[in-house]
């Protein structure tokens, strides 16, 4: 049953990696340990992805104690955390004991290219 649901994982991660403007992925267990990594192009150096990790579950953290306090608690749980930067757009989604994060070019620059190609 296990074999399963890595081959949907694998599955899951083939079809994220065709989505245009996709650039990597980190998925980090419960302690914010990094389990997979992956990146378009080149591989994204270890190090690298365990630098990304420690601000994400920072990040993550610090953002789901402030909506806490300032809204009900009916209303205040946070899925997502989408962050945009120079260089790319990272959505950062927790689920159980996982938490997966995916870079992406932002909106702007998958517009140009698209358009370019056409």
């Amino acid at each position: 049953m296990a074999h399963n649901q890595v081959n949907e994982i694998d599955e899951l991660l083939k079809d994220l990696k065709k989505t245009p403007g996709f650039k990597a992925y980190l998925i980090l267990n419960s302690d914010g340990i990094v389990i997979r990594w992956d990146q378009v192009g080149t591989q994204m150096q270890y190090q690298r992805a365990v630098q990304h990790a420690h601000h994400i579950t920072e990040l993550y953290s610090k953002s789901t104690a402030h909506i806490k306090e300032l809204f009900d608690p009916e209303d205040g749980s946070v899925e997502n955390v989408r962050i945009r930067t120079e260089e790319y757009e990272m959505i950062v989604s927790s689920l159980g004991s996982y938490t997966l994060a995916v870079f992406q070019e932002d909106d702007i620059k998958v517009e140009e290219n698209t358009e370019e190609g056409a």
